[in-house]
């Protein structure tokens, strides 16, 4: 998959260190993937949602921070929206984030 950003992941990981060696297992997960539907996503990472708007929410270093992507399945491409603790994640709308 293409990840866009790279820039973006690497911004995370320095601003939440504690979540830096899972949101690279995340990243590197995610471009060594060749999805073409949610069952793929779901296939690599268990406990995906499809939250609406061809968003994705993955729970990250065991739920304790939430990453939010937009796939677009044709062009196989993956845009980071946004990356936070459990308790900021509550207080955004993933759907439209």
């Amino acid at each position: 998959m293409v990840i866009i950003a790279r820039k973006t992941v690497h911004q995370y990981a320095t601003s939440y260190p504690l979540a830096t060696e899972a949101i690279n297992e995340w990243y590197v997960k995610t471009k060594a993937g060749d999805w073409t539907c949610f069952a793929d996503v779901k296939n690599t990472f268990n406990s995906v949602d499809h939250v609406g708007n061809d968003n994705y929410v993955f729970n990250i270093k065991g739920n304790q921070y939430r990453l939010i992507v937009r796939i677009i399945f044709p062009v196989r491409t993956v845009y980071i929206r946004f990356f936070g603790t459990h308790t900021e994640y509550d207080k955004i709308d993933a759907s439209s984030a």
